[in-house]
């Protein structure tokens, strides 16, 4: 229903559905602001047990008003107080940090705990997780340092260092981080050729990455850390891709036949080793047997010297028998059947018991040997060599 029908009283204020109490007096303009106030007032003393002003000129009716609006005051007041109560008290979690702002002023940083503060709008208290992780990932073809283009993705992961800073010293923080990541990543990439890179280069880029990072963030003072950055993949364009693979396997071969050669240096210079120090030690040992033998041969003869200045015969006959045994003992036997009792002994001398030829005796050791039909003469001739200073004896 409109607030003026047409066939209504306008001066009726029954007849009236204007929504502000009044009527416009004939007139078609706005309502009066005064009486708009007024019907307010009139309607909210009514609520809280007052009466309106107009209508009771009493003093037992004023101070009902008057009761009315104080307990309007007082329930505004628990309002305001509980209000104030929830917005003092603040809880600030382990891996958060509270930042107090002062009608939009900085005022503190907050530490992990129950803390109370000024309620709004005076103070404002701003959580802020410092803890949590956060990635960044990056992927952009890039320029090495001869000239070619790789294709490089690159994973950041960051946190919150500085809450003051973070949210006052850069705009737009996470912004500044990508920037930065581009323009460092682009230049350790361009110090750097594209063999390095596609191979044994991706710790030290990203280690070189990481700490340039983390210097432009701290030039900036922007309240971020670097926690880690990993080079997730670095490739050349699809163009090129197919010579690239080859050049990866060629790579490959190379650093597997050199590991190859290693472990077979590794395997054969021990060995080599082994055997070149076991012929020392056995030309070692057979030098120190060698010389023993002959410094106990030498030992032997002077010995056999001085028994034999004692007792010439006797040392002569010993030495006859036992070389007679020694001939005799590495040579064949031969006994001969004559049919008339007596056995003939042959016994061939060129030859020992292996069919090889014996060594010669020495002169040294050669006894003298004397024969029924031979002269001592002759013996001593054939033995010693015709020396007749030697003395000469008869068996």
């Amino acid at each position: 229903m409109a607030w003026n029908e047409p066939g209504k009283d306008d001066k009726d204020p029954k007849d009236n559905n204007d929504p502000w109490g009044g009527g416009h007096g004939g007139e078609d303009g706005p309502p009066d602001l005064d009486e708009v106030i007024k019907n307010m007032q009139a309607k909210l003393a009514g609520i809280f047990g007052g009466k309106k002003s107009g209508s009771s000129s009493g003093g037992g009716k004023g101070s009902g008003g008057n009761m009315g609006n104080a307990a309007f005051l007082g329930i505004i007041g628990l309002f305001a107080l509980i209000y104030a109560a929830f917005n003092s008290i603040h809880t600030i979690d382990a891996s958060e940090r509270g930042v107090v702002l002062r009608f939009g002023e900085y005022v503190t940083t907050l530490e992990p705990g129950l803390r109370i503060r000024w309620p709004q709008p005076i103070e404002e208290v701003i959580k802020i997780n410092i803890e949590k992780i956060k990635p960044l990932i990056h992927n952009d073809l890039m320029l090495t340092k001869d000239e070619n283009i790789v294709e490089v993705e690159l994973a950041v992961q960051y946190k919150i260092k500085d809450v003051k800073d973070y949210l006052f010293n850069v705009s737009k923080p996470e912004m500044t981080l990508l920037q930065a990541t581009e323009a460092s990543i682009r230049y350790v990439i361009g110090h750097n050729e594209m063999d390095f890179v596609l191979t044994e280069g991706r710790g030290p880029i990203a280690i070189d990455t990481k700490k340039l990072i983390q210097e432009t963030l701290d030039g900036y003072k922007s309240g971020l850390l670097v926690t880690s950055v990993n080079l997730r993949g670095v490739k050349p364009p699809e163009q090129v891709k197919s010579a690239f693979d080859d050049i990866n396997r060629a790579s490959e071969d190379k650093q597997r036949l050199r590991n190859q050669a290693l472990a077979y240096q590794n395997e054969i210079v021990p060995k080599s080793e082994g055997r070149a120090t076991r012929l020392v030690e056995d030309a070692s040992a057979y030098a120190a047997r060698v010389t023993f033998q002959a410094d106990g041969q030498a030992q032997r003869f002077d010995q056999l010297l001085k028994e034999y200045k004692k007792a010439p015969e006797i040392t002569r006959e010993r030495l006859y028998l036992d070389a007679i045994e020694s001939v005799m003992s590495r040579n064949k036997k031969i006994f001969l059947d004559s049919g008339s009792g007596n056995n003939v002994l042959y016994l061939p001398l060129g030859q020992d018991m292996t069919g090889k030829v014996p060594n010669p005796l020495p002169n040294s050791v050669m006894p003298r040997v004397q024969t029924p039909d031979s002269s001592s003469e002759s013996v001593d001739r054939a033995v010693y060599g015709g020396d007749e200073s030697r003395t000469r004896s008869t068996h």
